[in-house]
């Protein structure tokens, strides 16, 4: 490689740090934002404060995601923003005694789900790159006397968790607020013990999203510019050691992307989808 050559990778890799920065300073002012509000949160990209704080409202979105009556009446009504997806619990086949890493754990609401399914001699630790989302979820935590359940500041490109600590990872609608998406994996792989499982509910693109949309730092923000196709997640897994990879559009996918984006027909470009993988147990 020559002088030129040199200075024109130093220079892309240095505009791709500043953007890679950019996004995650909007992305934890949003939802440090939201973390500091009294009761409730905003539902997962709207674009008005409709929902927020609204506790009716976050239970509806919550229960068009996939969770129960008795899930939303189990924990702090505190921990439950409306943010996500999709329901990972229904999909994590959480057993006694487990431990599980939630990655982008917010107020604490998964966590505090999983924390009931693996019982005392489970544990369950939850990561969150904003002071505010931690901070909300320990005083849940403390309200709801939760002895098996740890928050943690941190980066999910960078885990404050140790190797092969974890049996499973969950997560809601997170992964695709990373710019370094491969790094995500890697490090779930690194700290999921032999044979341990990814169950992620996430948003996916199944089609090119619109420029305007796609280069909006906010639009990235509220979780609709920031997708990987399954072509690429599918890679981006099998790059980090994953294997029995699954990829599913959920069925009522429209319904709960629809209202992200008002003034686009959002579901024609992305969608909720359920995202697994193990580790391969030899």
């Amino acid at each position: 490689m020559n002088y030129f050559s040199q200075i024109k990778s130093t220079l892309e890799v240095c505009v791709k740090d500043l953007k890679s920065d950019d996004l995650r300073a909007q992305v934890s002012a949003r939802y440090g934002q939201i973390g500091k509000m009294d009761q409730g949160g905003c539902c997962c990209s709207s674009t008005s404060s409709s929902c927020c704080g609204q506790e009716n409202a976050v239970d509806q979105v919550s229960a068009v995601m996939g969770y129960s009556l008795e899930e939303l009446s189990s924990v702090p009504k505190e921990a439950n923003l409306g943010l996500g997806c999709g329901n990972p619990q229904a999909i994590a086949s959480l057993k006694q005694g487990e431990y599980v890493l939630d990655l982008g754990s917010g107020g604490g609401f998964d966590a505090f789900l999983a924390a009931k399914q693996v019982g005392e001699s489970g544990y369950v630790i939850g990561v969150d790159m904003t002071p505010e989302m931690v901070s909300r979820a320990r005083l849940n935590a403390e309200k709801g006397n939760y002895s098996n359940v740890d928050f943690r500041l941190g980066e999910i490109e960078n885990l404050p968790v140790g190797d092969s600590y974890v049996d499973v990872i969950i997560s809601n609608c997170v992964i695709n607020l990373s710019p370094d998406k491969q790094r995500v994996f890697d490090e779930a792989f690194r700290v999921l013990k032999i044979g341990g499982r990814l169950a992620v509910s996430d948003v996916i693109a199944i089609d090119d999203v619109p420029e305007n949309l796609k280069n909006d730092i906010e639009s990235y923000a509220r979780c609709i510019s920031g997708a990987s196709s399954i072509t690429d997640l599918k890679r981006m897994l099998l790059t980090a050691g994953f294997v029995e990879i699954n990829i599913e559009i959920k069925k009522n996918s429209d319904e709960i992307v629809s209202g992200w984006a008002p003034d686009y027909p959002i579901a024609r470009y992305i969608a909720s989808a359920i995202i697994q993988a193990k580790k391969p147990s030899v």
